[in-house]
């Protein structure tokens, strides 16, 4: 719904600025210049769009309270975060692990997640200092929309850079699921933006506070998404390079030690401490747990020209039809259909990252673009982000898998060639009519009021059809019965064990068995139902907690005392469910 209204608003905006032109001119004039008066500050400008973001986050809180995890993926981040906050960088393997094998987590050679640590490390702040991992999320994203306004002033004139940073907070720091959901996103797309701030600027004047930065910015992003990041990292360090060769450039010895050096002891720092995890957590500082989740589990490979492994041998019929299952005909598709893969794609980044509103300037300058222009036409800058965004979006295309946080690096790169094509929009004079400079004030315009409007709807009527895509305005949202059993347990006194039983035809994405980094500890175990005699011997080694059985396939879930005997606490859980539909 909210996707036909922005339509319409937009079309409604091309007809007024061609049309009626002068409307709201003077209006529109002192709010320019009061936002211009704001831009050319730029140190206030990146400090009120980082604090508007988080600001903005705040007041949503009665229409969208902090989120709950449903994902696979997100319960992993939130084990790595446990095992942070509670000061180790992994877990020694639990005893009884085989009933708590789940996707995404390693059990062996150490218990812990399988992704690298970026996202985990910020989701453990937000858990130790500010007391929920949430408020990691919210921070790596008020840091992510800042760091793109810093990198738009590196890249534009003040006043575009403002432009720039407002829209990332509206689109990204609001209501999607880069803010609202612990998958990630913002924390590789704030290191993307260190990294392209950085690189005009030390073109410019190199200073070591420039490369340190860029050092920071290339850690963050090889610890969130290292494959999209090294082809990220390509065309940085070529233009990087080739700054450094085209008069006027820098001498040798300021480029040595103000650029060349601090850089390559942020590398050495970077890959010693990634080492150093890989190590403590897999045994070898060369294999990452991403790997050893991967060869333990996954009978499909990275990417679809590969050849599939033997399927490993799985404990557990739920992992089996998820591995052999999900993922085999992901990579089935990749293989068979990689036109209409491409396709699928380019329309998932274009729901996240663009929609109707941010096409606008891109359809508008064709027009304003003179007929012959070639690429070896363009602007140096515009050339580069050409390349940059292109390098990732194809590298993205080739692996079986895909979501828009995978080429969150890029985002920042998205924004400059987004406000290029909003300052170009502003020439366009049809009938020599100002056109372009009505259609530059309604984007922000219509962005704020979608802001409004979404903030005024409730979360089920912005999914965009049944596959839920991931937009700017509708978090992705799937299971939320277990956050709702696991806090009913939290009022319950003592300690609790939860044996979770599947249907034969259970979705394998309404995964509920994922357990904290200190499971013995741990006020709530969830477990897989392995049958009443591997059961028993689960309860006898909990033998001091109260033993549960959730069947999360019936409507709603519901708790049972565990008996023993599938039949009779099937029995009664159906009584039960029945009682409730009366």
């Amino acid at each position: 719904m909210l996707l036909i209204i922005e339509t319409a608003l937009v079309g409604a905006a091309v007809l007024a600025a061609i049309f009626v032109p002068e409307l709201g001119t003077s209006w529109f004039r002192s709010l320019e210049l009061n936002f211009a008066r704001l831009a050319r500050r730029p140190r206030l400008s990146v400090c009120v769009v980082g604090t508007a973001t988080l600001a903005l986050r705040l007041a949503l809180l009665p229409v969208l309270p902090l989120p709950q995890p449903a994902v696979h993926d997100e319960f992993s981040y939130l084990l790595a975060a446990d095992t942070f906050a509670h000061g180790r960088i992994e877990n020694p393997t639990h005893p009884m692990w085989i009933h708590f094998e789940t996707f995404h987590v390693n059990q062996k050679p150490t218990y812990g997640s399988m992704y690298y640590p970026a996202q985990g490390l910020f989701l453990a702040f937000g858990q130790v200092v500010l007391g929920h991992p949430f408020w990691g999320v919210w921070l790596s994203a008020g840091l992510m929309c800042a760091a793109i306004c810093w990198m738009l002033q590196g890249w534009v004139t003040p006043f575009w850079a403002l432009l720039g940073g407002v829209l990332a907070t509206i689109r990204l720091g609001a209501f999607s699921y880069w803010m609202n959901s612990f998958w990630g996103g913002a924390v590789a797309a704030f290191g993307g933006a260190l990294v392209l701030g950085a690189l005009p600027r030390m073109g410019r004047r190199p200073r070591l506070a420039y490369a340190l930065l860029m050092g920071s910015g290339f850690a963050l992003v090889a610890n969130s998404r290292p494959y999209e990041g090294l082809i990220f990292s390509i065309p940085v360090l070529a233009a990087l390079f080739l700054r450094m060769r085209v008069p006027p450039a820098p001498s040798f010895r300021i480029c040595l030690y103000k650029l060349i050096l601090p850089l390559f002891i942020c590398f050495i720092i970077t890959l010693g401490a990634m080492g150093y995890y890989f190590w403590r957590t897999t045994g070898s500082p060369f294999v990452s747990p991403y790997l050893v989740n991967a060869r333990t589990y996954f009978p499909a490979p990275f990417f679809a020209w590969q050849v599939p492994r033997i399927a490993p041998v799985y404990h557990h019929a739920v992992m089996a039809n998820f591995y052999r299952g999900w993922i085999m005909q992901q990579y089935e598709f990749a293989r068979h259909h990689p036109f209409l893969l491409v396709l699928v794609r380019g329309i998932v980044t274009w729901f996240f990252f663009i929609g109707p509103l941010l096409t606008l300037p891109f359809l508008i300058i064709c027009f304003v673009v003179p007929y012959g222009t070639s690429f070896r036409s363009l602007k140096y800058r515009t050339k580069f982000f050409l390349i940059l965004s292109g390098a990732v979006l194809l590298a993205a295309m080739l692996p079986i898998g895909f979501d828009p946080h995978y080429i969150a690096p890029a985002t920042g790169a998205f924004y400059v060639l987004l406000v290029i094509a909003i300052e170009t929009m502003r020439k366009w004079r049809p009938r020599n009519r100002p056109a372009g400079v009505r259609l530059v004030r309604a984007v922000p315009i219509i962005a704020t009021l979608m802001l409004v409007l979404r903030a005024y709807l409730p979360s089920a009527a912005t999914a965009e059809g049944p596959l839920h895509l991931a937009t700017w305005y509708a978090p992705v949202v799937f299971n939320t019965y277990r956050a709702k059993i696991l806090s009913q347990l939290g009022g319950i006194p003592g300690r609790h064990l939860v044996i979770v039983r599947y249907s034969p035809d259970h979705v394998t994405n309404n995964e509920w068995v994922y357990n904290a980094a200190d499971i013995g500890n741990s006020k709530v175990v969830w477990a897989r139902d392995m049958g009443e005699q591997k059961n028993s011997q689960l309860i006898a080694y909990f033998k001091d907690r109260k033993v549960w059985l959730i069947e999360p396939d019936m409507i709603p879930p519901t708790l049972f005392p565990y008996t023993g005997n599938p039949d009779a606490s099937n029995t009664a859980l159906q009584d039960l469910t029945a009682k409730k539909v009366r």
